[in-house]
């Protein structure tokens, strides 16, 4: 009897052991994913990267030029940045189990938008400087971060969307207020559908048979059918719409104003907004978590007198801002995008905020990577690495000292005569709003 009750005592702690270890996997498979919050920063852009859990920041990633458009890879491995500057035709690419950019990819034109197909094979740019959308190829075991396989879309296009099965590429062509359809597999445009004024983001349904898309001009959303390529429904949102995102479940697609400072919550099935959200000021980005729970604005506080930008978190099963995101001293100038990934490990959560970014010129770096004798306020990281810590506009004084004699923005927005995507509309916006204030601020 003894060994029988040995034997029963040995299973029950095996099981325990097992259950306990399955726990503990499956808590580390559900982990809060990282959100990605791309700025156009003071000396150099940057991406900050927030855990969804606490809604702390764990990262910045410095960019080259203004981070403007980011897109995320299926996996959540990878996050591809443009240059909105409007004076670089590149795109980085941050390695996401690092927080560092591992690669600058130049896409011969300038960057507006940018998708990833559902493989993770390729990485789709709109450029402006022609009338193609540039692919960046990242296949491993190929000429990886190389650009291949253009698509001639015939026009300008601003921002692209897949369908989930990654047959058909949605792009918005706001100069001529219609969006393509291209057909990936034989790189031809199939159809081409007339939409309201000035059509910027895009967003397509979880199932594919929705496409929703932004007419900034026009203050409505278009409904495009996939099936038959018509657009089957207009819906008034709020003043200036500028990005949207559709929940996982497609039930809802959520619109940032940036003119009404409030996003518009849509109900997909009967295309009628049923609730506006009051945010930070002048939203541009926004993305929903995987788990639908939680919808992240970047408020770029275009117009502020101050630097006052911020992400705001709305709770979507009460539809109200309950959080915004804590950066403690690092202060955002003009966040203008949002990305998020997959579920994944939280082994991030622990990272320290450094510069990262290996080619930035000396004198940012060095502004950078500056060790303060106060140290760095905790945002829920360790600070164990101190002396590794990014000093990012600790004050307003301090980045108009650091700005004296700097280049001028606002000048050089100006000599783009080209007409942007609302992505660049919005950065430009930013550098005149932020160039306006260091100019108030430089003692004569």
């Amino acid at each position: 009897m003894s060994n029988k009750l040995r034997r029963e005592d040995i299973l029950i702690r095996v099981f325990g052991i097992t259950v306990f270890a399955i726990l503990i996997l499956v808590g580390v498979a559900v982990a809060a994913p990282f959100a990605y919050v791309t700025s156009i920063g003071i000396d150099t852009g940057t991406v900050f990267v927030i855990d969804t859990a606490t809604n702390n920041l764990t990262a910045v990633v410095p960019i080259e030029g203004w981070a403007g458009q980011a897109a995320i890879n299926p996996a959540g491995t990878k996050v591809y940045v443009t240059d909105s500057s409007g004076f670089s035709t590149t795109v980085s690419v941050i390695d996401t189990a690092t927080n560092k950019v591992d690669a600058v990819v130049d896409v011969g034109g300038y960057p507006l938008g940018v998708a990833v197909n559902p493989k993770g094979s390729r990485v789709y740019v709109t450029v402006r400087d022609s009338p193609t959308i540039s692919v960046i190829n990242t296949v491993i075991g190929t000429s990886t971060n190389t650009v291949m396989d253009p698509v001639n879309v015939g026009m300008i296009s601003s921002e692209v969307a897949f369908t989930p099965d990654g047959k058909k590429i949605y792009a918005t062509n706001n100069r001529n207020n219609t969006t393509s359809v291209i057909d990936v597999a034989t790189k031809k445009v199939t159809a081409i559908v007339p939409v309201g004024d000035y059509p910027t983001d895009i967003a397509v349904s979880s199932d594919g048979n929705k496409v929703y898309v932004i007419n900034s001009g026009s203050n409505n959303v278009s409904v495009i059918d996939t099936a038959t390529n018509n657009v089957t429904g207009s819906v008034p949102v709020g003043d200036g719409p500028s990005d949207i995102a559709v929940s996982p479940d497609g039930k809802k697609a959520y619109v940032t104003n940036w003119q009404s400072n409030n996003v518009s919550i849509i109900n997909t099935a009967t295309n009628t907004v049923t609730a506006t959200v009051p945010v930070g000021l002048t939203p541009f980005g926004v993305a929903v978590t995987p788990d639908g729970k939680k919808v992240y604005v970047a408020n770029s506080a275009v117009y502020s007198g101050d630097y006052e930008a911020n992400v705001s978190v709305i709770d979507t099963a009460i539809n109200t801002v309950t959080a915004t995101v804590n950066t403690g001293k690092y202060a955002m100038n003009c966040p203008v995008g949002v990305v998020i990934g997959p579920f994944r490990s939280s082994d991030m959560t622990d990272q320290r905020i450094k510069a990262t970014y290996n080619e930035t010129d000396q004198s940012t770096m060095e502004t950078l990577n500056a060790t303060e004798d106060k140290g760095v306020e905790e945002t829920n990281l360790s600070s164990s690495e101190e002396k590794n810590a990014v000093e990012l506009n600790n004050s307003t004084n301090n980045n108009s000292e650091s700005n004296k004699g700097g280049r001028s923005g606002g000048d050089k927005s100006s000599k783009n005569n080209s007409t942007p995507g609302f992505g660049l509309l919005g950065s430009l916006t930013c550098l005149y709003g932020g160039w306006k204030l260091r100019k108030e601020e430089v003692p004569k």
